[in-house]
């Protein structure tokens, strides 16, 4: 199976981005982790990379694409993939669909992770996170047993610099702005599944792998 995986900030798509990956054996391809790999390494694209990161500018969508590429090339994508971080608006998201056909590896679903504004504000607001294993927490609806200690380790709770208010806005803002075209592109050839991101973990993940799992039985059918 292959996705995209779609959601605000704060939607909770990591956490079900690695379930899924637990669930399936597929990779979550998170192009963040391909930008830093790739400048680390040093390899070809990452020094293009780097060369526009260092003046301050965006690394262009084709060289994205490129490192996206050579990612799904790996024999552990051979399966099925889990994009996360890009496309992000209407025209990476063609560029995308025209470079995965080229491929083979064309996009099977764009999974939304949908959750209102006003719960993303509460969690992103309220979020803690253990500065030694990273478990997160959240102060107004998963709070640790003890403030400011985490529950697994014992570690330190931290809340992030961005986590503010005004920088949300921003964030959710920008994100409503480019997600929309993006949701309607992809519901216009049926690829679009909107899951709601409300309620408890697990059950948000069940509702995930009905809809998956019914397209696996369909592809296997035909």
């Amino acid at each position: 199976m292959r996705i995209v995986l779609l959601g605000a900030p704060g939607s909770g798509k990591g956490t079900q981005g690695q379930k899924l990956v637990e669930r399936y054996g597929i990779p979550q391809v998170s192009t963040g982790d391909l930008l830093r790999a790739a400048v680390g390494e040093g390899s070809a694209l990452g020094r293009e990379a780097k060369g526009f990161m260092d003046a301050g500018q965006l690394v262009p969508d084709s060289v994205v694409l490129g490192m996206i590429r050579e990612r799904l090339a790996r024999p552990d994508a051979a399966q099925g993939y889990i994009l996360d971080g890009f496309p992000r608006n209407l025209a990476q998201a063609e560029a995308l669909d025209e470079m995965l056909t080229e491929t083979g590896q064309p996009l099977d679903l764009a999974l939304l992770i949908d959750v209102d504004i006003t719960s993303l504000k509460q969690r992103l607001l309220g979020r803690l996170t253990c500065s030694d294993c990273s478990t997160v927490f959240n102060t107004y609806t998963s709070p640790p047993r003890r403030p400011g200690i985490c529950d697994q380790c014992g570690g330190t709770l931290i809340h992030r610099a961005d986590d503010n208010e005004a920088t949300i806005d921003k964030r959710l803002g920008v994100y409503e702005a480019q997600t929309k075209p993006l949701i309607e592109y992809y519901a216009g050839d049926n690829r679009l599944r909107r899951i709601a991101g409300i309620g408890d973990i697990d059950t948000i993940f069940a509702a995930i792998t009905a809809d998956i799992d019914a397209r696996l039985s369909q592809q296997t059918a035909r």
